[in-house]
């Protein structure tokens, strides 16, 4: 990441701190949590919360390794889909980013299908979503124990401190790495470009040399489209004989779902 483009972030950060911070707290409200919890498994418990605003959880390979997630928002059942071609922290990331878009994006989904990129656009629903994302998954009062915690034991160094947070709280390298800048932790104030440039490579090897879960960063390759169907096709047929629909209808939401996971895969 260049300089300039954490520049932004943080400066969006700070400007939006307060109401991200209330929409965090909502959510949680809403997801039957206390919001000084820290989430261990996102999916499981956001599942449940999407359910209630009418969207399916998919986890699915995608065929474009750059996007993360994508919703998809039809007339009877919408969907959040999970890039599981990426690695589990980016799916953790991706999915809260995705909770944003569906609770509390003001402009409400731009299209019937819209694409999250594994990145942090210039877009300012990006910088909005990604902000929900970071302060959901590492909340402020137990990121900066664990900051003061990792530091104690690396010696004071950015890196050594960064690899901990990330393996700790299972997001992306950068994510964690802007977390720390948003709070302001890093004691110099600046950020080195070993830090802002570390490559996929020196992130695995960094973790494997300090005994941290390398995996986190390997693809899941979870697939759960076929239980998807069958689920759906039980549910319409239960439809189609209580005259909610009609077996046209029901045929209909079959081939538009598999017409999009054909998509998703790349067929």
């Amino acid at each position: 990441m260049k300089i300039e483009r954490l520049k932004k972030i943080i400066a969006y950060s700070h400007l939006h701190k307060e109401e991200t911070e209330a929409k965090v707290k909502h959510f949680y409200s809403c997801a039957g949590m206390n919001s000084e919890q820290e989430v261990r498994n996102i999916v499981q418990i956001i599942k449940s919360s999407f359910l209630k605003k009418g969207y399916f959880v998919l986890e699915i390979p995608f065929a474009d390794e750059e996007i993360g997630a994508l919703s998809y928002k039809g007339d009877a059942l919408s969907y959040i889909v999970l890039n599981t071609s990426l690695p589990e922290v980016n799916r953790n990331f991706a999915l809260c980013h995705e909770i944003y878009h569906v609770f509390y994006q003001e402009s409400g989904l731009r299209s019937k299908v819209e694409f999250s990129r594994d990145c942090h656009d210039e877009d300012e629903e990006e910088f909005a979503a990604n902000l929900f994302a970071g302060t959901l998954l590492m909340p402020e009062t137990g990121f900066r124990f664990m900051y003061n915690k990792f530091k104690g034991e690396s010696d004071g160094s950015e890196w050594d401190i960064c690899l901990r947070l990330m393996s700790y709280y299972q997001v992306p390298y950068m994510a964690a790495l802007v977390r720390c800048c948003e709070l302001g932790l890093p004691a110099s104030g600046t950020v080195s470009e070993k830090l802002l440039h570390a490559d996929r490579d020196a992130v695995r090897s960094g973790l494997a040399r300090r005994w941290l879960d390398v995996s986190i960063l390997d693809a899941t390759k979870r697939d759960d489209y076929a239980h998807l169907e069958e689920m759906v096709a039980q549910i319409g047929r239960e439809y189609v004989r209580d005259s909610y629909i009609n077996e046209r209808t029901l045929r209909k939401v079959l081939q538009n779902i598999r017409s999009l996971y054909s998509d998703i895969k790349g067929e």
